[in-house]
């Protein structure tokens, strides 16, 4: 072949290695005939398959459609091979000329070459003017040929240094766009310190950087004989639940390419479903590529990247590069989020230790927590106690000291370790101890500053007294029974570790039964960019709406709705509410407890109704274990009565020394039902719990039915209706 493999690559890169006709050179073939006054002439260039014709004018079909000339020992081969110009003006009297199949077979005589150059001097093609008799060559036929023939070397040149300019940008974009790509995924992944933030950096760098439709991420097993898919919330359509989780044996993509650490690559769902036959019932045949990236730390797969395409598509250099360059990071990220993982937990639980349980105090129903900052594996300074000094008196306290830092915490137990020694040894008011704790904290050495709140609660008649004094901290909060919420707003006095002599003042307020007083630190609402009595609003609608929810769930509810997601501040939430006692008082022998409650016709007044049960039975001597009990079957007639019943609705609660009795009444005399429901059923199941839990449950039916009409001068009948009721033995 007179051409070289690179000659033929660059032909092919200029769009000249298949036969098809080129505009350009067809028009310097034309030209050829119109100056030279010849019947044919033609443009061509050699390929492994003959010559392609790119340009010809004149000649016999069906060379002048189909563009090749596939002949072997065609005599234009010559100009090509000798690269330098043909002439004949009777190739039949030539002897290198003569027995070519152009002058033998197809009745050339008279031919006229001249060769054609690429960017790099190679001879790759010629012009040619053909005659079918002989035919002399002036001069200034020759010479106008071989101008003709330097302008097709200039065209075939230009054209191949647009492409290699072309090429040469695109090579350019995509090192640029893979630059940026990693550059990305740099940026996305230093902010990922958790595994959730891992994975939706992965779906969205599979979905929006590298073009997948759909994208899952599955971890390895701790014990490395399985490997779990976190999430199929991104994963291609129909992908079964049941498939979530995968041995390392098992004949499946996910397991092989965790097993083995190398990366699999299928163009279509048909390539797939041939390696893997058992994925065919489990994958969506209507999406096409799919790659599975194994994600390698230290040695060891330790997750999996599967990337779903919608059509088919091999894995091309740049793309193969970008999905390696996603796994490369994503296992650095894991890394680093397993190893904060670990040590916010033990974090964590040196922190927890430092907070004291809640003390059990008799008419009060309390509940904290701590959360502490999820873009830190450092603990922090937030904390909160509670100290019953009497039967009636019980010190609550949180703060927060500055910093957040092993240091901080350390100087936390310190001061909170102080405050609760003084608490229970000396009868003082909160503001003499929060004096009492900044003296011995300068004393001492501790030299600690930070924010607290001191609070005392004690007992009066049919209500507690409420006496507090804050150091620069957030005010208290009262969630009031009716559901509104009161901000103890006061001067805050001087924080601790500030001025040790500082004056400190106490604060009175009032509880009554079903009121909750709320302590927090400054992270549970506080955001950046607000005032603070912009962030303390956003905290008081939310803890209004949160009127219903029980005493044991507020705090952790509160950290929920209102820490982000990246939250910035440890938080410590303490919630304490007087609990409603029974206006008969305890039972005692002979003489039961009772207590009713008129409902509002709404599901929105059964978490109330719920929580004044748990606060009669609580003043009624009755355990936790059996109210939990208790709860449950009263939640389940208090919405039943108001989704089937009609009103109005009323609970009562009876409670002797053997047994405890709970009744739902409505003006309904349709009965509950004994049903069997299915897993999907939505309801159903009420009657069930009763018929279950309950010691005892029945229906008591009051009045006459509502269609029997009082005769002319008699009282209308007694309100017709039932109760739903069931009884729990105390033994």
């Amino acid at each position: 072949m007179p051409t070289d493999l690179q000659a033929l690559r660059d032909l092919e890169h200029v769009g000249l290695g298949a036969p098809i006709a080129d505009e350009a050179f067809d028009r310097f073939a034309r030209l050829v005939r119109r100056h030279l006054k010849v019947p044919a002439a033609v443009v061509y260039f050699v390929v492994p398959e003959g010559q392609v014709l790119a340009g010809a004018s004149g000649m016999p079909e069906p060379f002048q459609s189909k563009r090749l000339l596939q002949y072997p020992g065609t005599l234009t081969n010559l100009i090509a091979t000798r690269a330098e110009p043909v002439v004949s003006s009777d190739a039949r009297l030539d002897p290198e000329l003569r027995d070519t199949y152009l002058v033998r077979e197809m009745g050339l005589v008279a031919l006229a070459g001249y060769p054609v150059f690429d960017l790099r001097g190679r001879a790759v093609g010629a012009l040619c003017a053909v005659v079918d008799e002989p035919r002399p060559w002036s001069e200034d036929d020759l010479a106008s040929l071989a101008d003709l023939a330097a302008a097709c070397t200039a065209e075939l040149r230009l054209r191949a240094e647009r492409e290699r300019a072309r090429r040469i940008q695109q090579t350019a974009v995509r090192a640029n766009r893979r630059s940026r790509f990693l550059l990305s995924l740099s940026e996305a992944f230093a902010n990922a310190n958790t595994m959730d933030q891992v994975e939706a950096v992965i779906v969205e760098v599979g979905t929006t950087g590298i073009g997948a439709r759909y994208c899952a991420f599955a971890v390895a097993d701790a014990d490395g004989r399985g490997i779990s898919y976190r999430s199929l919330v991104h994963a291609e359509p129909q992908f079964p639940q049941r498939m979530r989780q995968a041995k390392l044996d098992d004949h499946r993509p996910v397991s092989e390419a965790a097993r083995t650490g190398r990366p699999l690559y299928f163009r279509s769902s048909e390539e797939l479903f041939s390696a893997f036959p058992g994925t065919r019932d489990i994958c969506d045949p209507g999406v096409g590529a799919r790659a599975f990236l194994p994600v390698v730390t230290a040695g060891v797969v330790v997750a999996v990247i599967m990337l779903a395409w919608e059509r088919d598509r091999g894995p091309d250099k740049d793309s193969y590069a970008l999905q390696t360059g996603l796994a490369h990071y994503t296992g650095h990220a894991l890394e680093r989020a397993r190893l904060l993982e670990e040590r916010r937990e033990s974090a964590k639980t040196l922190q927890r230790a430092m907070l004291s349980r809640l003390p059990e105090v008799a008419h009060l129903d309390m509940a904290a927590t701590y959360s502490p900052a999820t873009r830190s594996d450092q603990i922090g300074g937030d904390w909160y106690d509670a100290v019953a000094v009497d039967d009636d008196a019980t010190m609550f306290m949180i703060g927060d000291v500055t910093g957040h830092d092993m240091r901080a915490a350390a100087k936390m137990g310190q001061l909170r370790s102080l405050l609760r020694a003084f608490a229970w040894s000396h009868d003082e008011s909160p503001s003499a101890l929060l004096s009492l704790l900044d003296k011995a904290n300068s004393g001492l050495g501790l030299l600690a500053s930070g924010t607290a709140v001191v609070a005392r609660l004690e007992r009066v008649a049919g209500a507690y007294q409420l006496t507090w004094s804050t150091a620069g901290h957030p005010p208290p909060l009262v969630l009031r029974e009716d559901g509104t919420v009161e901000r103890l707003s006061v001067l805050p006095d001087m924080m601790l570790g500030v001025r040790p002599t500082a004056k400190r003042t106490d604060h009175v307020a009032t509880l009554y039964p079903g009121d909750t007083l709320l302590l927090y630190t400054d992270g549970l609402a506080e955001q950046r960019g607000t005032t603070p009595d912009q962030w303390l609003n956003r905290l008081q609608k939310t803890l209004g709406v949160l009127g219903d929810t029980a005493t044991a769930a507020l705090p952790v509810t509160l950290v929920r709705r209102l820490a982000s997601d990246e939250q910035r501040d440890d938080v410590a939430v303490l919630a304490v509410r007087v609990r409603a006692a029974s206006p008969s008082g305890p039972p005692s022998p002979g003489r039961p407890a009772t207590a009713e409650r008129k409902l509002a016709p709404s599901l929105c007044d059964v978490g109330p109704a719920r929580i004044w049960v748990d606060d009669v039975l609580e003043s009624c001597g009755v355990p936790m274990p059996l109210r939990r009990t208790v709860m449950l079957l009263t939640s389940e007639a208090l919405t039943n009565a108001v989704d089937h019943g009609q009103a109005p609705f009323t609970a009562t609660v009876e409670v002797d020394m053997k047994r405890l009795r709970v009744g739902v009444r409505d003006s309904s005399t349709a009965q509950p039902e004994l049903r069997d429901p299915t897993v999907t059923d939505f309801g159903g199941r009420g009657v069930q719990f009763l018929e279950r839990l309950a010691s005892r449950w029945g229906v008591d039916r009051h009045g006459e039915p509502a269609s029997t009409q009082p005769r002319a001068g008699q009282r209308g009948s007694r309100r017709t209706g039932k109760t739903v009721w069931f009884e729990l033995d105390l033994s």
